[in-house]
């Protein structure tokens, strides 16, 4: 097995490890390369990246730089089949991202699937990154988060189909002053919501400037909300605001920042919270509408 492993990550792994080692400079393939020997190494890693075309490289490359990994190339192993070599690859991982068409994931998939106590979380994410489909393990396994996770470092829209997320109906759309703390945003989440329950919340959508803001990852992280972030070409293209915000305008270049994520973060849903602002944090919340009314 672990030969068969080494071999997806190519032939010169251990003699570039030599130059890592020295200290001497290396280029990003010797990056990955020798994560693949580090991974081996372990037995297990927490991320492995399937690629299934050379095509998808650079999306691979790009993904790698953000949440980490070890990426596969099965075209390296012609003595093996593709599916042959998942097989011997998938459990040395918790997570995976399959760069792939759904269907090829579900083919690579057939056989390897015990339970989702026991399965290692996969989301398949297509070779144009607009979507990042949480396909196993949801829950338990975390591909909900990790779909999250590959969308804010793709741009791709998350897709997560579990049902104790279709039974949350509100998203919130936050923008914040840079170093608010998270007791400040939640503070503000909460005299924006009033009586509605936390726990209703599906998701936190932001703004792209937005991203790394550590107080706003704080809260995210304290009740458990993925963080969608949102491109300012995107919301820019969907500016709509109930009240504009002329230090939104002067610092963003945008109108507002909360409402137009909450409601890009929910196309079929109903603003009930306009833009609500609290110590440097701004709020808005929008409800899903039901399907008979699309």
């Amino acid at each position: 097995m672990s030969g068969l492993v080494s071999a997806l990550m190519g032939e010169e792994t251990a003699d570039k490890s030599k130059d890592i080692l020295k200290g001497e400079p290396r280029d990003p393939a010797t990056d990955i390369a020798m994560q693949g020997l580090m991974a081996e190494q372990s037995v297990v890693a927490s991320l492995g990246i399937w690629l299934v075309r050379e095509d998808s490289e650079r999306l691979a490359v790009h993904l790698h730089a953000h949440i980490g990994g070890v990426i596969y190339r099965p075209w390296l192993d012609t003595s093996h089949s593709p599916k042959e070599q998942f097989a011997a690859a998938y459990r040395q991982h918790s997570h995976w991202v399959m760069i792939a068409a759904s269907g090829i994931a579900v083919r690579f998939l057939d056989g390897e699937i015990a339970d989702k106590y026991s399965d290692p979380a996969v989301v398949v994410l297509d070779e144009a990154a607009r979507f990042a489909v949480s396909l196993l393990a949801g829950h338990e396994g975390g591909a909900n988060r990790l779909a999250y996770q590959v969308a804010r470092a793709s741009g791709a829209v998350p897709v997560v189909t579990t049902a104790t997320e279709a039974l949350k109906p509100l998203v919130l759309g936050i923008g914040c002053r840079k170093g608010v703390s998270a007791d400040v945003i939640e503070a503000a989440v909460h005299f924006a919501l009033e009586a509605r329950a936390l726990s209703q919340v599906r998701e936190v959508a932001t703004i792209a400037l937005k991203a790394d803001e550590p107080g706003l990852l704080d809260f995210c992280e304290r009740h458990g909300l993925p963080l969608r972030v949102l491109s300012h070409t995107t919301v820019a293209a969907r500016a709509w605001v109930t009240q504009v915000s002329e230090w939104v305008q002067q610092n963003v270049g945008l109108d507002g920042v909360c409402e137009p994520c909450a409601l890009i973060a929910s196309p079929r849903g109903t603003l009930i919270v306009p833009k609500t602002t609290k110590d440097g944090v701004a709020v808005a919340v929008v409800e899903d509408s039901d399907w008979t009314q699309a």
